[in-house]
């Protein structure tokens, strides 16, 4: 479904990312571990057009889409959940929802995937009219889910879904990611929590640096000795 094949990204005169490849296969859920500042989050940029690369392609679909709009890139059926949830604070859950389809038109289809968001996230339900800044962490991370699988993407970018949220509700988040996978999205998911990432993932990269110094199934990596010493907390 996606293929990146030797991009380098930079910030100014900052080599962010180098000479990266990786592909994600349609119905996997992907994930994309390594400390912060390594360059999890750029690649995500990169991809949904955000950023543009200097060298290398990127093809979803067998497209190429490096360098096109982020517009385009949503339409075509990528949508990507950045970190820090970045919600429209003044506006209800509702609203933000609603503007998570902003490219369709199809109204009453609209109004049924907005139930189908609140049968996913039933705290959400309960907090319709509530004005987003209001929401919990947690509540907030939903609601950015929400808003994204409101594209009707068949590409779900998430980038650090458990970022400061508590134990509890990351498991909760982590179950949702599943089942929106196990409902037909495919997910590439960028994670600081590796233990987390690695137990719903069916594949992973590790990227250090701005290159991937690492790949395999998530088993794989769950068992590898430099994976558990760097980022399983040694378990």
């Amino acid at each position: 479904m996606l293929q990146v094949n030797n991009i380098d990204v930079f910030y100014g005169n900052i080599h962010a990312l180098k000479d990266i490849s990786l592909e994600v296969n349609e119905g996997e859920i992907v994930t994309l571990i390594g400390a912060n500042g390594a360059g999890k989050s750029t690649l995500l940029k990169t991809i949904s057009g955000l950023l543009k690369p200097k060298h290398g392609h990127i093809l979803y679909l067998t497209q190429q889409i490096a360098g096109k709009p982020a517009q385009g890139i949503v339409k075509s059926g990528i949508s990507h959940v950045p970190e820090g949830r970045r919600v429209f604070s003044n506006m209800s859950v509702e609203e933000n929802l609603e503007l998570g389809a902003y490219l369709r038109n199809d109204r009453e289809q609209i109004k049924k995937d907005i139930q189908q968001v609140y049968e996913l996230f039933p705290r959400l339900d309960e907090r319709r009219k509530q004005l987003s800044g209001t929401l919990s962490g947690g509540e907030q991370q939903m609601l950015a889910m929400g808003r994204a699988l409101m594209a009707k993407p068949k590409l779900l970018l998430l980038d650090e879904p458990s970022m400061g949220l508590a134990p509890l509700i990351v498991k909760q988040i982590f179950e949702i990611i599943q089942m929106v996978n196990q409902q037909g999205t495919t997910v590439l998911l960028v994670e600081q929590n590796a233990n987390m990432a690695l137990s719903v993932a069916d594949r992973a990269y590790v990227i250090e640096t701005g290159k991937i110094v690492l790949s395999g199934t998530a088993k794989e990596l769950q068992e590898s000795e430099e994976v558990k010493a760097a980022y399983l907390g040694g378990l």
